[in-house]
């Protein structure tokens, strides 16, 4: 891939200031900023997501916001396959790719790629999660390089592992390889900044905005999403403020304390997104703001 491709990616948990900064290197740079948020997807949420305003989207072009129905779960291989068709538009107009978000999954296939493991047969499936003993042990003979990586208490990820052996033939990393070599920004130059405000004024922000939200709009997001009888199951259900708002409505709670459950929802999804990053994504340039 030609050295001249660039892109940046900014993530970083939910109210960090990520499309502030977005937009601003966006128009220093020439840039396209495309969403890698799996909730600002979802047309039905543009408050509560915290999607761009139309002002920001005015200053600069924004892609993949609200172009999916929630009625549709929207996977990582989706947005995946998405997001490359506009990074290499953006590639070709002679723009760079701001990519910005707070979902971690979909920065790390945008680097590392989807493994293309074939379908597990149920049988092997079935046999290792129903397996007794020290699995760990059972990985160290068929697939040592899997067994070195993973800790011996992770069972989730060596169940993996020895399915992908038994299944395949191959060791985990095999697939996980030729993943990589397919990846979307593979050879590219790439620019990456991780937003870690300090967690006093991080929570702060967030508490904030998540009250505003609901005052700006987000109980009406909420009725009228309610009003389309979706599935509980489908992501976009899931969004941060749905339930609680929900909970208000149906008159299980009050308004104070839905926003209250909000608030404390977001501050979890918060460390949850902190924890994440700290294990899965070393090396990223972190700033303050």
């Amino acid at each position: 891939m030609p050295s001249e491709k660039r892109a940046v990616l900014i993530a970083g948990p939910t109210a960090s200031g990520k499309s502030a900064l977005a937009i601003a290197l966006a128009h220093e740079r020439n840039g396209v900023i495309i969403n890698a948020d799996a909730m600002q997807v979802y047309r039905e949420l543009r408050i509560l997501t915290a999607r761009p305003s139309d002002e920001d989207e005015g200053q600069v072009p924004h892609r993949l916001y609200g172009h999916v129905a929630g009625a549709s779960a929207y996977s990582v291989a989706r947005w995946l396959a998405d997001a490359a068709a506009e990074i290499e538009a953006v590639w070709r107009s002679g723009g760079v790719p701001v990519i910005v978000g707070g979902t971690g999954l979909y920065f790390k296939a945008l680097e590392q790629g989807l493994a293309d493991i074939p379908l597990i047969s149920p049988d092997i499936t079935a046999k290792w999660r129903l397996a007794k003993g020290d699995l760990h042990a059972e990985l160290t003979k068929r697939d040592q390089g899997a067994a070195a990586r993973l800790n011996p208490n992770d069972r989730q990820r060596i169940i993996r592992a020895l399915e992908v052996f038994e299944g395949t033939g191959k060791p985990l990393d095999h697939w996980q390889r030729a993943a990589q070599s397919a990846a979307v920004l593979a050879g590219v130059e790439i620019e990456r900044i991780f937003l870690n405000p300090e967690r006093r004024i991080l929570h702060a922000r967030a508490n904030e905005r998540f009250a505003r939200m609901v005052k700006e709009g987000g109980i009406e997001e909420v009725k009228a999403l309610l009003a389309l009888g979706l599935d509980a199951k489908l992501p976009v259900m899931k969004a941060i403020g749905v339930k609680q708002l929900a909970a208000w409505l149906s008159g299980w709670r009050g308004l104070d304390e839905a926003i209250a459950a909000g608030q404390t929802a977001t501050r979890q999804y918060i460390k949850r997104q902190l924890t994440w990053w700290r294990h899965q994504m070393p090396g990223w340039e972190e700033r303050c703001a």
